[in-house]
């Protein structure tokens, strides 16, 4: 695929660059909790607009249905864009109405706007590919460009993803190009320990690519929600834990290849558990104990791996040269659960080898945990998107932006 240095070295001066952008940012009564994904884009909007493109941002938030809904507005991300760049930012209240035309219309070279919402219109997500591509023929009119650098959204077959580089010349963003880069090394001559850790709510989510990995990685930590199905799939009580039922069948039958591949897959040895579901808005204190894996009070779930589990972990991570960590430990938006989230992302600060943390509740509690960006090698901003890639999937949006 072609990147932003080759459109930048024929000249962008006067141009209308369409930036599909992610901007899927987290809000909390309208204020932005965190802004990892509108920094990632910065480096392509600033050197575009350096080059004197008129810039116009592109992204989706959240999943309104296809109507306009205020709660999703692009509004605070547009404003958090300008006070990176340093410069306004124009905001249009629509899509590819007029409001749209006008803001673009408006631009003078080195200028940015920003579109509403793509998913105030049904097109953008529709699975009928008239109304998609009418959608991005609209959208087309807005640009002479376009530059994908939405990598949370690549592996979507949207318009604005898929469907609007067909109608434009096309290149890929800086972030893209890293992206792929970063994932090409989890996947293409892996230097080795190659370990990798997931967790998260559901087993169903993770075994696509458990299934690639297996082939791959050296050693897989299993933690969050989805470790009390494996648990369960060893004859464990798991109590009021977090559990998939219908998925144990093929969790036993990823243990068993994976021991029959020689691959380590670690469980849980103990887990803290409680009697109830903490409180994250208060983050109140809350009653908890430390058990043995095997040991889960029928009464009770658990909620973040134990004091062992994350030493243990800890020692599988450190002599690591490739690691993939993808999904938190236990309930780290908590204080009271967040002791394993903390344990995975030190170990990996620790560790000398290259660190990926998979996007997604991963890299938001990389930075709620307080950690350093710069000690991880990458943090991904698309957590699905790098789970797919890692599956073997074909992306629409990488393969839109092929030749």
């Amino acid at each position: 695929m072609k990147t932003i240095d080759e459109l930048l070295a024929d000249g962008v001066s006067g141009k209308r660059v369409f930036v599909r952008a992610d901007l899927n940012v987290p809000l909390a009564d309208g204020t932005i909790t965190d802004d990892g994904r509108i920094r990632a884009v910065l480096p392509t909007v600033k050197a575009l607009a350096d080059a004197g493109a008129k810039v116009v941002v592109a992204s989706h938030l959240g999943r309104p249905k296809g109507a306009p809904d205020l709660a999703f507005s692009l509004l605070p991300a547009a404003e958090r864009l300008g006070e990176l760049l340093g410069a306004p930012v124009a905001f249009a209240q629509d899509t590819v109405g007029p409001a749209a035309h006008d803001a673009v219309d408006g631009l003078q070279p080195g200028q940015v706007a920003v579109i509403e919402n793509l998913r105030f219109n049904p097109g953008e997500t529709s699975k009928d590919d008239t109304e998609r591509g009418e959608f991005a023929d609209r959208l087309a009119a807005l640009a002479d460009v376009y530059v994908g650098d939405g990598f949370g959204a690549v592996h979507r077959k949207h318009a604005s993803v898929y469907d609007l580089p067909a109608r434009l010349p096309h290149y890929a963003g800086y972030l893209i190009a890293t992206e792929v880069g970063v994932l090409k090394k989890l996947t293409q001559d892996v230097k080795r320990p190659y370990v990798v850790a997931l967790g998260g709510a559901k087993v169903s989510d993770k075994l696509a690519v458990i299934d690639q990995l297996l082939g791959k990685a050296d050693r897989l930590l299993i933690g969050g929600g989805m470790a009390y199905t494996f648990l369960k799939a060893k004859g464990y009580e798991v109590g009021i834990s977090l559990l998939q039922e219908d998925q144990v069948p093929a969790v036993k039958e990823y243990m068993e290849r994976a021991e029959k591949q020689g691959v380590e897959l670690l469980l849980p040895v103990d887990v803290v558990v409680s009697r109830t579901f903490p409180d994250l808005k208060t983050k109140a204190p809350t009653e908890n104990t430390v058990v043995d894996a095997d040991k889960i009070p029928a009464d009770q779930e658990g909620l973040d791996i134990g004091p062992k589990t994350r030493e243990l972990y800890a020692s599988k991570l450190a002599d690591a040269e490739t690691v993939f960590w993808n999904g938190p430990m236990g309930v780290f938006e908590h204080p009271d659960y967040a002791e394993g989230t903390k344990a995975v992302a030190q170990a990996l600060v620790d560790t000398d080898g290259f660190t990926v943390v998979g996007g997604g509740d991963s890299a938001a509690a990389v930075r709620t945990l307080g950690f350093d960006e710069n000690a991880f090698g990458h943090i991904s901003t698309g957590g699905g998107a790098s789970l797919e890639y890692l599956e073997g999937k074909t992306l629409p949006g990488l393969a839109a932006l092929e030749d």
